[in-house]
């Protein structure tokens, strides 16, 4: 590297870190965000209850043999692509 091109990356550097100083001294003191809670419709979480707890043992139920098969050798070629 040539003394310019040090010169240009201590430069940067600087203004890098002048411009993180002046972020800091300006937002001391203010209160941190609080993160947004998510409020879940009390009656969908039923319904969703409600099919998750049979969704699995029915699509089982209904698929042959040679479905289940066919879906195992595909997940099972993904999982080792």
């Amino acid at each position: 590297m040539t003394k310019r091109e040090i010169k240009d990356m201590e430069e940067a550097s600087s203004s890098a870190f002048n411009v993180m100083q002046h972020v800091i001294r300006a937002t001391e003191g203010e209160p941190a965000a609080k993160p947004v809670e998510r409020v879940k419709n009390p009656a969908a979480v039923a319904l969703g209850k409600l099919g998750a707890s049979k969704g699995g043992k029915a699509r089982a139920k209904s698929l042959s043999m040679e479905k289940r098969r066919q879906i195992a050798r595909l997940a099972a070629k993904a999982r080792w692509k």
